[in-house]
């Protein structure tokens, strides 16, 4: 079998050019890691450039890699140890499965330690990930947990209205239970504390802010909004109604109302980020950013699953929910079906829209801590060629955006220019001289996209063999403008030195001239 065969069937992987018996953590921590995640294979006999060096003992190294688990490893993760023959040499791949008791410990020179993954990285769990993990591995939601308020002392007007106004029904008071709003004991749920008038929990916040321009830059309007997660909503969809445009066009015999954002793909996508993001983030807040030409909507917390969404095709993205009864009380308000069927309804409601056309569609980015929405505009026009031409620029500079992605125009020119045209991961690669696909997408091409420079011909398909990247309207602005910087700097320079090479004479003569004029 190739090594790139067993590449592609894992859903993460290490290579370890040979067994540490000595040093088990600089191991152990990724088995702990894939335990507490996704799972994950560890391959020893291979280096970090992926090159097969092969083992000499493998039955010896077998018994070792058991040995170390059990003595290291608190529970137990479920693990295989599989030899493979590759190239004329015997490789050893540790295949571990998704824990289903977590957080999975390595425990050793007197610590006791979870491993996350980030990245290609396995490092200590954080406090939040630590609940997350608790949670998991009790097979309880953040939403469930009695919270520390008494239900005597709470309200729900705002629960109450809101189900009569969208259901047509009267609110009655045994639903605050049969919603899984109450424990038992007469106390709150984190779900109860949440659709309480008088909501508690401080990370329950909105930030709101209308960017002029493309990037953060100058803030023209902002809001902050805490508490009640109705109240939140109905604050979240007003700031993004008032900061955006609905047009209109003129017909023969009538006026046509054009909108800007499809409402209900608006509506969407903050309840989806309302219901599924991370509680237990007590720092974390959904952020809504208004630019000319998209909106962008963030949350605490990835995917439930611990899967990056652009990794997935939309019809492939399971159910799964963080909080299940916050996904519950919102379906009873018509407000989300269980289906999970919420990103396919925001590219479809975006989709219907006048001037809609393939690089408007909707994208959908997470991380292990953050998931992001962002919805483009229909209205936007790019700055004209005749305005950049009367001395206009268009879009950023890159001075504004180079800092925060750690890279020089120098760096990148190349990559702007090849891109006019779409192109390869290996075409791109080669203009670099880069053999390591996975370093160089994260330092040239992952910052790009993440910028919205670069886009690619198969988002939904990020891992195709057939995907292709491409300069996106805004990395063709950035462009031109570097292009008409370097050719008004190399004037300026030219003029300067034709200036310095002047006689005294000459100069004077030269001024005259000018004055005249």
């Amino acid at each position: 079998m190739e090594l790139k065969t067993l590449i592609t069937e894992c859903t993460a992987y290490d290579f370890k050019v040979m067994l540490e018996e000595k040093k088990p953590k600089s191991w152990l921590k990724s088995v702990s890691a894939f335990a507490n995640g996704l799972g994950g294979s560890l391959f020893f006999g291979i280096d970090n450039d992926g090159i097969v060096k092969g083992l000499d003992n493998v039955q010896y190294i077998c018994e070792v890699i058991s040995s170390k688990i059990r003595d290291y490893m608190d529970p137990l993760p479920e693990v295989e140890i599989i030899p493979h023959f590759i190239d004329g040499l015997y490789i050893l791949q540790l295949k571990i499965n998704v824990g289903h008791y977590t957080p999975y410990y390595y425990v050793g020179d007197g610590q006791r330690i979870a491993f996350v993954r980030v990245g290609d990285e396995s490092i200590p769990a954080t406090d939040e990930d630590m609940k997350r993990l608790v949670l998991k591995g009790t097979n309880r939601s953040y939403d469930s947990l009695r919270s520390h308020t008494l239900a005597e002392k709470s309200s729900f007007v705002i629960l109450s209205n809101t189900f009569e106004e969208r259901i047509g029904q009267g609110f009655q008071k045994k639903f605050i239970k049969s919603f899984g709003l109450l424990t038992e004991d007469g106390w709150l749920t984190n779900a109860g504390e949440l659709f309480s008038d008088d909501c508690h929990l401080s990370q329950s916040r909105l930030y709101c802010t209308r960017w002029h321009g493309l990037e953060k830059d100058d803030a023209i309007n902002d809001a902050e909004f805490k508490g009640n997660l109705l109240l939140l909503l109905r604050e979240a969809m007003n700031f993004v109604k008032s900061n955006t445009k609905k047009g209109w066009e003129k017909l023969p015999d009538r006026r046509k109302n054009k909108s800007e954002y499809a409402e209900r793909a608006i509506l969407e996508a903050l309840v989806n980020h309302f219901i599924h993001r991370d509680y237990t983030v007590m720092g974390g807040e959904v952020h809504i950013d208004i630019y000319d030409d998209r909106i962008v909507v963030t949350s605490p917390g990835g995917m439930y699953s611990g899967e990056n969404v652009q990794d997935l095709q939309l019809d492939d993205i399971s159910s799964e929910r963080r909080n299940p009864i916050l996904a519950d009380v919102m379906a009873q308000l018509d407000y989300m079906e269980k289906r999970g069927s919420g990103l396919k309804r925001i590219c479809n409601e975006t989709k219907a829209l006048d001037g809609y056309r393939d690089e408007f569609k909707p994208l959908f980015k997470s991380t292990a801590s953050q998931f992001m929405t962002i919805i483009y505009s229909m209205e936007y026009k790019p700055t004209s060629q005749e305005e950049q031409q009367n001395g206009t620029k268009l879009g950023p500079s890159w001075d504004q955006v180079g800092m925060k992605i750690s890279l020089s125009w120098d760096e990148v020119e190349r990559l702007f220019i090849a891109l006019q045209e779409p192109k390869s991961m290996s075409e791109l690669k080669n203009l670099y001289g880069w053999s390591n696909t996975t370093k160089f997408k994260v330092k040239f091409v992952n910052p790009l996209i993440e910028k919205q420079f670069v886009g690619m011909t198969l988002p939904d398909k990020p891992t195709s063999p057939k995907q292709r990247y491409f300069l996106t309207n805004s990395g063709k602005a950035l462009l031109t403008n570097m292009t008409y910087e370097s050719k008004t700097n190399n004037l300026v320079e030219k003029v300067s030195n034709l200036i310095e090479n002047l006689s005294e004479d000459e100069k004077r003569l030269a001024l005259g001239l000018l004055q005249k004029e």
